[in-house]
């Protein structure tokens, strides 16, 4: 039987938005990925139940966990960790893996019924696959790059059981809040 477009569902993937204590509101561009996608992954560190709210009324289908640094509100409304069967995709969404090191032997036992992982809290993009088969995702931050050079986030097609067409996007960067008269210091100018 042939697949056709109709089979394919378009996922949006995003963690550490940190709205908003990193930013006011997520980037346009991430806005109109997630109007455009059939699902919405958000691995945790939202900040603010505002943001769910959000997402809930934006998105086609969420699946989503808590962070770390969500607030008891929040934690209470989406897990630790998130599963869904999509397209035939065993999905699994949490938000912290442990460091680097290690990380596809750890989520191999942790997760060993997962075909796709996303999960976030470093702020480091990731893309790699476990010795047993499963594809680990992180999409980074669309909101604080840390270390990285761009905030980023992630979409791809889940399709007949396999995760296609993964792209990062590069969000450009922000320019730097501008001061507003009189919040500046209040020491004396230097002489000149």
């Amino acid at each position: 039987m042939a697949v056709t477009a109709a089979d394919a569902v378009r996922v949006v993937a995003v963690a550490d938005t940190h709205v908003p204590a990193r930013a006011r509101d997520l980037p346009p561009a991430v806005w109109r990925a997630v109007d455009d996608a059939d699902l919405v992954v958000h691995a945790g560190d939202w900040v603010d139940e505002d943001l769910l709210d959000a997402f809930e009324r934006r998105a086609t289908r969420l699946l989503a966990c808590h962070g770390n640094n969500d607030p008891a509100g929040l934690v209470a409304r989406v897990p630790e960790v998130a599963t869904a069967t999509v397209a035939g995709v065993r999905v699994g969404v949490v938000h912290e893996t442990g460091a680097a090191g290690g990380r596809e032997r750890r989520c191999d036992e942790r997760f060993a019924d997962l075909d796709l992982l996303v999960f976030g809290h470093s702020h480091v993009p990731w893309d790699s696959v476990t010795p047993r088969g499963t594809r680990l995702l992180n999409p980074g931050s669309p909101t604080d790059r840390r270390r990285q050079p761009a905030c980023t986030y992630l979409t791809f097609t889940l399709r007949d059981g396999a995760v296609e067409d993964v792209v990062l996007h590069r969000l450009p960067l922000r320019a730097p809040a501008r001061r507003r008269p009189g919040s500046g210091s209040t020491k004396a100018p230097g002489p000149r």
